[in-house]
């Protein structure tokens, strides 16, 4: 027969959705194919089995046929069976025959120890590898032939390998490659050839699979015990088919019959977001389940409960000789040899008979029960293996009709020792590992803390396990469900007080739930004291915990509990806990949960989030649910709820009156114009903690810039570029890129024109889906393209996509996109990429295997720190925790609630019908109650009962909240629904209500999904256009943000969020319907983020939770602002809102709605009545007390005003109507149904007339506008209880029970017994927690990771996490902004742009040079006159040096500023040209080998050299240190015996080398290791030079770390103190000696002693730029006499160099420099291109021709003038290029910046005046910690005024100063006069002087060279000495006194003690 002929021959109903999801069983239809081939090619018979009657005959007409042929297909010779078990089963009985090895592809590896893939198998390279195993897999070595020493690691399914008897091995093999990850090897053969085993005898499993691989304390994995092949596989084949005979067979009688499908056991799926240890425990391995599974599932049929009555009569008479199609041995697991197509991952062949042959359509529990084959759960990730079971254990049977006896499926953990077999009605339990694979992590807890060295002794006793098991069972409350999480806990506790010494920081406090009498001492309990404990706990607990003692086995103690749910004798039981203590075995344990509650969520819990979809789908598509719907069509008082909405709409329809008309007038009224009190309408802004998050972003990519990796050159990059990557949600892109346009970033970055700009924001924007893929392609061109930009990758809501790109089902596409575009080499390895992955859940990140840095990782900051607002935000920031502070909020109503009445009515329609998904009831529930609230709001009262307070608040504040604002601004609600098929179905549902009662224009529902656009009514778009303001005709709303005040009911669907944004309006965030069943951190935090929000702090208070109102009262407006509009602070943890307050809170206000005094019982007896759904009685209490008004229950007002007097200045501020109103109604919940009067008097103001002028108390509203409301006031939030409990719930160290859980799907814990979270755990200490505890799962993107075995972080990846709706996206954009200026400030540089002081006018400049002179003429520049006036800007508050030019023009007073302009030198912003020196934060590949870190040179391998002369000036000898790097040794000379320094190499003059500076470079510097320009590689455009570092000995070692590959010369100690004359004085004698040492070996070598180049350069620290100055005509002028144009050009400091050093007769020239830059370029520096007159900041020093001129080594300011100066009175040539400048960098540190003046009294702050740097000898003055000759020339500046009274301005008469020039302030002339011989002086002839000082004068100057000078009477004298005995003598050797009168107290000091070593001074008055 042909397949099309058997499909075609089956019923209708089976070719319709009757297998999984709604999916055809392709699937199943092969897999029974292929077993039956393989069947029938093992068997001797020639008829083959009939396949297709399993999957799609009735059970009933073919169950004798099934029996027969497939009794007759598994017959089999015995010793056929023998021979099959020698030829498997024996090593050593198998013959040597030559085996013929498959040819290795081509490009294959073939080296032995390594996979065809290349990758490396051997133990010794994998020991420290991390490595994930799938489920059911171990790992073993294997021999190779070829390497005897080596064992390879594989990965092998256990079920294929023999327990500890050598027994129970499945025949076949299963392994997979761990090195190259390919999996599904089904021969052994295929395998070996894989690993390049070589063999050449047939590859057997039992040769060459030899031991196990184990993991050592230190977790390498090492060789194990040796695999026990000893027994056969063939035996363990007899031995089953043997055992398993008795089993008994049932036909199947239903398509939904299932053996083992809810059983838990038979997992080994590859659920994805579960944990893989539930699988491992649950994997067909188990022998009990793998043989045991043959029973058949309960039908909801009345044919079906009469077929299953036979089951158990028929099991003691069934025919053992003839197995079942269903439970026969053959099929019970995998084939003897398999096809490719079979994988271990699925249903071995019994459950995939028996599961996947009987789905059909009618069932209603098939699909439910199936989807349980890939659950799992998150914490059994580390599944302990199940005992061996003994063969001859008898099954117990499951009873029928268990489902409808106890009202759910019973889920049964197991727990020590074996379980037993379960046969008959399996449907109705669930068998689970969770307990056990608990238990049997208590063994790994002593290699979990084996790390932290903590002593381990023993482990918690399998008693004491137990024991404790039922303490946690005992104390939960009667609705309360249990968690493993809290159990995994207790028993750390315990092991930790057993084992521990002492706790550890990092193990904080668990659970109360501890019991507190566990004790060391009370761990040791005995199996006899185990009984007796447990019933005495047990005891307490009224019967919520049974136990049940049996001393046979534990199937007996199964068996006996069955019975008693049979019997109904464990009615209000929630927990069975069997124990099993027998004399010779060890203790067993199992444990029934039989409450409803509990164990409808443990069995839920075992199915992740797209299981549940797919059975809710299920149930939809099969219509499964027509009951349901029809019951809930039956909830009305008329008994048809349709029948009466369509009166209603006849009503609405037909008649004028009513509530049709009142909205008709009130629409009509909608169209006058109106005006709202306050506006919501924000512009686009940065926040200050967004900007502060910007630049923690930006501080952080600086830092891996300046990182020693080298992994960001900033410097390089002139742009930025980005691309957004968003979710596959319509709506998050569409506001992403809104945010983008509004920003303004596009502009910013110059990326577009501002034209186009809102046109092109669409480009940066991707949504993670394979359509978009091109505008990725797009950035990645633009990426290769463009290597000097740089490309910011923003994964945004990054946490949504974790999902491997290799691991996406074909089913998903869109999943894995992020990994595949993120994790690709190209954007990891592009050096201009930087990806920054922003979520508000990094706990999804923070794992082992994290690409991402801990020190990359950037925490959203708290705003407020001890009470203070840091950034004075206008609004506040209102998050979980603020939600879960509202319920302890003392006599406020909380925020954060649950619905009690629903939850009841949710249990009773769960018992009516316990096998429709617990979704679907939920949301029919939820239906039911928001379309009787509309019917009530629409004033059909007698709905009230069908609904819940809270929904009637809900709809009551939507409807009504337009009618208190003139414009009709309303409320949003949200309502999630993840479920999109129950999302459509509510959709539909309650539009349809809404249109029957004519409501469809007082508000809008909306449907939410992903992937859709935002569809309104074009009435809701015509007002949302009034509104805004908006006049585009086509506009449509495409963000929620865009419905902002739209009354509406948006219903969100979708599994996850994906980062929408909601308005403010959103006043209800209905959560009821979220999956409690799914508890990890981010999805519970997740959906509770969806009301995050901003508030006004004023209006709200200081705690953030206001609500002291019934909500039926006061409008809830809630508030979810822009997440880039306001900004405030969210608790790290949700824990840490209960530290806000210091006192302990109690709960005034149920968390639970006060709609039902007893919601179990009344809810019971109303849904279950035996005629009608709601008795008569429950109507008539209702009547009585309705819900609406048990809420608004009024007590006396003298308790109402008490109550109101916190709130009185609040009540002040409103209407008094409204302080009226508000009064009236603020009551206490805890008083609702105390008074029946009260309740009637109340009672009274409802009123059921359907006018909509008289409306209930829940829907009065306000005056007050909802628009001001959503401004000030949060969200309320509608949770399911179970989350509430979990959400609101802290242990006693303060830790919420929240942060336990697995932090996201996609990763799992190191080990289930992990310390918890600490409360005051920072952001970064629980980053630092997860890296530690937890790992990534197969499906996480990060697992790529690991396979590289390469990496360890990624240097180029960051991690900003902030919560929901805080505005992170706000912050990124300014990151962009702010990162894009930075790397143009990079290449900026603020430069001093000041014109030259004291020029001399026009008329008095006459040219003596050509202008077309590139270099000077000798002759000609000989003859030009030095000009003394110093034009350096930077010395304009300095004393001017006396000229006859300066005399003349009273000192230039034109040019004088006022005093504080001297503090602010301008400056210019100039972008660098390639030709700058820069600091150390350039890096460049270019100059990489310059600074030293080239990877081929090895940093500080440099040696310090000693370098000794004599010095004539000190009167010593000086020993000076050089630290020269490797690198740098060819420019000295050293002595060959002992490498001791003896010179440095010196060109000659006569050398021309175009890449190479004859002048060595010393640069003086301090206090700048980080900001100096000592990096002249591009300066110097490459050339060859010698750069000298001359630094002080105590910055040595900072300036060798940044500096390493530089020459540094260390001054002595004694000159720390000392001014940059000490430096300028040692570089200079330094250099003199050295060209003597090279004259003196140059000599030798036949070389003149005046060939050697004489020249040093001498530069400043913050020289950057060099600029050249030209003249040009321009190009297109024809005129002959065109003026030459001035053109100025950036050139090399080479080019300058080179142009200087080849001037003729250079070494004539004893100095030679250029000017300073300015932006103002003036005539003479063309007319004149070479002046002599003073040099500073870069020159060039010739060390031969000022021999005999010294720098003043006691200098701190002006020693280049002084020394300029020296150097022209000795009649040296001065030459300065004034076509050249140079340009200097403003450095804010170092410098002459390092010398502070400050007191020697430590610890004593005091403000020191420049009168206090002196002091008169002798006297008690407070001394200060500063050098004296610093302090006495900063006196000398500052006050030298009141020294030189005549001297003021008093430009004709200057004071002489011989020999040296100080600086007297600038209002006092200096005229500088040597006293050398010979010397170039100013004529003093006719010049009477104000003044005479005398510093330090030496025996040059003499009594007959003062006397030559005229002075006016009453000039002052100032003679400076060293001490007061040279001060004596000078004054009598010069004879002073004979022409000056001195004082005594004329004589100062310098305020130093006299270790400091004081200046003296003495002044007096020309006679």
């Amino acid at each position: 027969m042909c397949v099309t002929q058997i499909f075609s021959s089956n019923n209708e109903e089976y070719k319709m959705g009757n297998s999984y999801a709604g999916q055809l069983k392709t699937t199943r239809f092969e897999e029974v194919l292929h077993n039956s081939i393989e069947a029938s090619l093992r068997s001797n018979s020639l008829i083959p089995r009939p396949v297709f009657s399993q999957l799609y005959l009735e059970a009933e007409h073919q169950l004798i046929s099934n029996f027969e042929v497939s009794n007759a297909a598994c017959k089999k010779p015995s010793n056929e069976e023998e021979e099959e078990e020698e030829d498997d089963g024996s090593e050593s009985s198998s013959p040597l025959v030559h085996y013929q090895m498959k040819a290795v592809p081509e490009g294959c590896c073939t080296t032995d120890g390594f996979c065809q893939a290349g990758k490396d198998l051997r133990l010794v390279s994998m020991s420290k590898e991390q490595m994930e195993l799938p489920s059911g897999f171990l790992l073993v070595g294997a021999k190779s032939p070829n390497l005897p020493e080596h064992l390879l690691v594989c990965a092998v399914d256990k079920r294929f390998l023999p327990d500890d008897n050598g027994r129970n091995a499945l025949l076949g093999f299963s392994g997979n490659c761990i090195g190259c990850g390919e999996k599904g090897f089904r021969y052994f053969t295929e395998f070996s050839n894989h690993i390049n085993l070589k063999l050449i005898t047939q590859p057997k499993k039992q040769k060459h699979l030899k031991c196990y691989l184990i993991k050592n304390a230190q977790g390498s994995l090492m060789k194990g015990p040796l695999i026990c092949w000893k027994g056969t596989e063939g035996r363990m084949q007899q031995s089953g088919s043997s055992s398993t005979s008795s089993v008994p067979s049932q036909p199947p009688e239903s398509p939904a019959s299932s053996t083992t499908v809810s059983s838990a056991e038979s997992i080994s799926g590859s659920n994805q977001s579960t944990s893989t240890g539930f699988q491992q425990a649950g994997s067909p391995a188990d022998p009990a389940l793998a043989r045991a599974g043959v029973s058949v599932t309960h039908n909801n049929r009345e044919l079906s409960r009469h077929k299953n009555a036979m089951k158990v009569n028929d099991v003691a008479t069934q025919n053992t000789s003839r197995p079942s199609v269903i439970g026969n041995l053959a099929n019970s697991g995998p084939p003897k040899k398999r096809h490719r197509g079979w994988s271990p991952d699925s249903p071995s062949a019994t459950e995939t008979s028996s599961n996947q042959s009987n789905l059909p359509a009618q069932n209603s529990s098939s699909k439910t029960e199936l989807a349980e084959l890939t659950c799992g759960t998150q914490s059994s990730h580390l599944g302990s293996n199940p005992s061996p079971l003994t063969v001859s254990e008898d099954p117990v049977i499951v009873p029928d009709n268990l489902l409808k006896i106890c009202g759910t499926r019973l889920v049964i953990f197991k727990g020590h020792g074996s379980f037993p077999y379960l046969c008959g009605n399996l449907s109705d339990v669930v068998v689970s590992p969770l307990l056990q694979n608990c238990y049997g992590n208590t063994q790994s807890l002593p290699r979990v803390y084996e790390q932290h060295c903590t002593s381990v002794t023993t482990v918690v006793s399998v008693e004491m396990q137990i024991l404790l098991t039922v303490y946690y069972l005992v104390q939960l409350e009667p609705d309360q469900v249990p968690l493993i999480e809290d159990l995994e806990h207790i028993l750390v506790r315990a092991w930790q007080e057993s084992n521990l010494t002492e706790t550890k920081h990092y193990q904080q406090a668990v659970s109360q739930s501890v019991p507190p009498c566990v004790s060391s001492q009370a761990l040791a309990v005995t199996s006899k004291q185990l009984t007796w404990l447990a019933k005495l706990a047990a005891s307490s607990c009224k019967n919520v915990v049974k136990i049940v003692d049996w001393t046979n086995s534990l199937a007996e103690g199964l068996t006996e509990t069955f019975k008693l749910l049979s019997e109904g004798k464990l009615q209000g039981n929630n927990f069975v806990v069997i124990i099993c203590t027998t004399k010779n075995q060890s203790t067993e344990s199992c444990v029934v949960v039989t409450g409803k509650r509990q164990a409808g969520f443990l069995a839920g819990r075992m199915l992740g989030p797209k299981e549940h979809l797919k059975e809710i789908n299920y149930e939809l598509v099969t219509g499964k649910i027509g009951e349901l719907g029809t019951f809930f069509s039956s909830l009305c008082p008329d008994g048809d709820l349709d029948t009466l909405l369509e009166k209603c709409s006849l009503i609405g329809n037909g008649h004028g009156a009513g509530f049709g008309v009142s909205l008709n007038k009130f629409d009509a009224s909608a169209q006058r114009p109106t005006i709202c009190s306050v506006s919501n309408k924000e512009t686009c802004q940065i926040h200050p903690i967004q900007l502060a998050v910007a630049r923690k972003l930006l501080s952080h990519v600086c830092a891996i810039a300046d990182s020693s990796t080298q992994n960001l050159d900033l410097g390089s990059f002139e742009n930025v570029d980005f691309l957004i990557l968003v979710p596959p949600s319509e709506v998050a892109y569409q506001q992403t890129v809104l945010r983008v346009r509004q920003s303004g970033i596009l502009v910013e970055l110059g990326l577009e024109a501002e034209s186009v700009a809102s046109q092109s924001a669409e480009h940066y924007v991707m949504k993670l889906t394979a359509e978009d893929q091109s505008k990725f392609e797009a950035f990645q061109q633009r990426v290769l393209n463009s290597p000097y930009t740089l490309f910011i990758l923003i994964h945004d809501h990054a946490h949504w996509d974790l999902t491997s790109g290799g691991a996406v089902p074909r089913s998903e596409p869109f999943l894995g996109v992020a990994d595949r575009i993120i994790n690709s080499n190209e954007m990891k390895e592009a050096l201009n990429v930087l990806t920054l992955q922003v979520t508000s859940f990094p706990f999804a990140f923070q794992t082992q295997q994290t690409y991402i840095s801990p020190y990359n990782e950037i925490h959203w900051p708290s705003s407020w720190n001890n009470g203070v607002d840091l950034y004075q935000e206008d609004n506040k920031y209102f998050g979980l925790s603020d939600l879960i502070d509202s319920t302890y909020s003392g006599h406020r109503l909380p925020l954060l609630r649950y619905d009690s009445s629903f939850e009841a009515m949710v249990t009773a329609v769960q018992e009516r019908f316990p096998t429709v998904h617990s979704a679907v009831i939920w949301t029919y529930i939820l239906i039911q109650h928001y379309s009787a609230a509309m019917m009530v709001t629409a004033g059909h009262s007698q709905m009230k009962n069908y609904s819940s307070v809270e929904t009637l608040e809900i709809i009551q504040s939507l409807i009504n909240s337009p009618r208190s604002c003139p414009g009709r601004h309303g409320y949003m609600v949200l309502l999630r629904i993840p479920s999109v098929s129950l999302a459509a179905l509510a959709y539909e549902r309650l539009c349809q209500v809404r249109c029957r009662l004519s409501l469809q224009c007082r508000f809008e529902i909306i449907l939410g999904t992903p992937n859709a656009k935002i569809t309104i009514d074009q009435h809701f778009v015509k007002q949302l256009k009034g509104w805004h303001r908006i006049e585009d005709p086509d506009w449509a709303p495409q963000t929620y943000l865009d419905l902002e005040d739209l009354p509406c009911i948006l219903i969100l669907s979708g599994t996850d969020h994906y980062g929408e944004s909601f308005p403010r309006s959103a006043k209800y965030y209905d959560l009821r319907l979220i999956n409690s069943t799914c508890l990890l951190r981010t999805a519970l935090e997740q959906e509770l983020g969806l009301a995050a929000c901003y508030i006004v702090p004023d209006a709200f208070g200081q705690t953030g939770t206001m609500n002291d109102l019934p909500e039926s009262d006061l409008d809830k407006p809630g508030s979810t602002n822009d997440d880039e509009e306001s900004v405030a602070n969210e608790a790290p943890t949700v824990g840490d809102s209960i530290k806000k307050n210091g006192i302990k809170r109690q709960r005034s206000y149920p968390n639970h709605s006060a709609s039902s005094k007893s919601p179990k019982a009344s809810s019971r007896k109303s849904m279950i009545g035996d005629n009608d759904p709601f008795s008569v009685s429950g109507a008539e209490d209702s009547a009585k007390n309705p819900l609406n008004v048990e809420s608004v229950n009024v007590e006396d007002s003298t308790l109402v005003r008490e109550m109101s007097k916190p709130r009185a200045d609040n009540a002040g501020k409103m209407p008094i109507h409204e302080t009226k109103h508000l009064e009236k109604h603020r009551i206490s919940l805890d008083q609702i149904n105390t008074n029946n009067k009260s309740a009637r008097r109340t009672s009274k103001t409802i009123s059921s007339d359907s006018s909509f002028t008289r409306t209930p108390i829940i829907g009065q509203m306000s005056s007050q506008c909802p628009k001001t409301k959503g401004a000030s006031q949060p969200p309320t939030v509608f949770l399911p209880k179970l989350v509430h409990e979990i959400v609101t719930k802290v242990d006693s160290a303060g830790v919420a029970k929240l942060s336990s859980f697995l932090p996201h799907h996609s990763v799992q814990w190191v080990t289930s017994f992990h310390p918890s979270l600490a409360k005051m755990m920072t952001s970064t200490e629980q980053s630092l927690y997860y890296r530690q505890w937890t790992i990534a799962k197969q499906n996480h993107m990060d697992l790529n990771k690991t396979q590289t075995r390469t990496e360890v972080f990624h240097p180029r990846r960051l991690l900003l996490s902030g919560p929901p709706q805080v505005g992170k996206t706000g912050a990124y954009l300014q990151f962009l902004n702010i990162l894009s200026r930075m790397l143009i400030r990079l290449m900026e540089v603020d430069v001093y742009d000041e014109a030259e002081i004291n020029l001399k006018p026009k008329e008095h400049s006459a040219s003596q040079q050509k202008e077309s002179l590139l270099w000077p003429d000798l002759e000609t520049f000989s003859k030009l006159a030095f000009d003394y006036t110093v034009h350096d800007p930077k010395y304009e508050d300095a004393s001017p040096v006396y000229s006859r030019d300066l005399a003349n023009n009273k000192g230039y007073l034109t040019n004088k500023k006022d005093d504080d302009v001297y503090l602010r030198r301008h400056t210019t912003r100039l972008r660098l040209s390639k030709y700058a020196a820069y600091n150390t934060y350039h890096h460049c590949e270019q100059c990489h080998e310059y600074m030293g870190f080239n990877p081929r040179c090895q940093p500080y391998d440099s040696t310090l050299h000693a370098f000794c002369f004599s010095c004539s000036m000190l009167g010593e000898e000086v020993q000076l240190h050089f630290i020269i790097p490797k690198s740098k040794e060819h420019n000295f000379m050293f002595s060959q015996p002992g490498g001791q320094l003896e010179s440095m190499r010196l060109p000659l003059v006569t050398d021309k080398n175009s890449d190479c500076i004859k002048s060595p470079i010393f640069t003086p510097t301090t206090g700048r290791h980080e900001h100096g320009l000592f990096n002249l590689y591009h300066a110097m455009d490459g050339a060859n030079h010698l750069h000298v570092l001359v630094i002080k000995e105590y910055e040595m070692s900072v300036y060798k770390k940044y500096w390493p590959n530089h020459i540094m010369l260390v001054l002595p100690s004694i000159f720390n103190n000392s001014g940059v004359g000490a430096a300028h004085f040692l570089i200079k004698e330094l250099s003199y000696h050295n060209l003597e040492l090279e004259r003196n070996r140059q000599e030798e070598l036949g070389t003149k002693p005046q060939d050697v180049w004489p020249f040093i350069i001498i530069a400043d620290d913050s020289c950057v730029m060099w600029h050249s100055l030209n003249t040009e005509i321009p190009k297109n002028s024809s005129s002959v006499s065109a003026e030459p144009k001035v053109v100025e050009r950036n050139v090399s400091l080479k080019h300058v160099l080179q142009h200087i050093e080849v001037t003729t007769q250079i070494p004539r020239y004893a100095l030679c420099g250029f000017r300073k830059w300015s932006s103002k370029v003036s005539s003479p520096y063309l007319t004149e291109p070479f002046s002599r007159c003073h040099l500073h900041d870069f020159l060039m020093l010739n060390v031969d021709l000022t021999q005999n001129v010294q720098y003043n080594q006691n200098r701190f300011t002006c020693d280049d003038v002084d020394f300029n100066l020296r150097v022209h009175s000795a009649g040296l040539l001065i030459c300065r290029f004034n076509r050249f400048s140079v340009m200097k960098k403003q450095i804010a540190i170092g410098g002459h910046r390092t010398f502070l003046i400050k007191s020697k009294i430590p610890d004593v702050p005091m403000s020191i005046s420049p009168s206090q740097y002196i002091c008169a000898p002798d006297s008690k003055h407070t001394f200060l910690a500063a050098p004296a000759q610093l302090l006495l020339e900063r006196y000398l500046q500052q006050t030298s005024n009141n020294l030189f009274p005549l001297s003021m301005q008093n430009y004709s008469h200057p004071v002489l100063s011989i020999d040296c020039y100080l600086n007297l302030g600038h209002e006092i002339t200096v005229c500088f006069v040597s006293s050398r011989p010979h010397s170039l002086n100013i004529n003093c002839s006719g010049l009477a002087f104000s003044g005479l000082l005398l510093y330090l004068c030496d025996s040059f100057v003499t009594a007959n060279i003062l006397k030559k000078f005229n002075f006016l009477k009453g000039a002052t004298l100032c003679v400076i000495c060293q001490d007061r005995s040279s001060l004596r003598q000078t004054v009598v050797r010069l004879e002073l006194e004979d022409e000056w009168q001195f004082r005594l107290r004329d004589e100062f000091q310098t305020a130093n003690s006299q270790e400091d070593k004081p200046l003296f001074f003495l002044t007096g008055r020309h006679i």
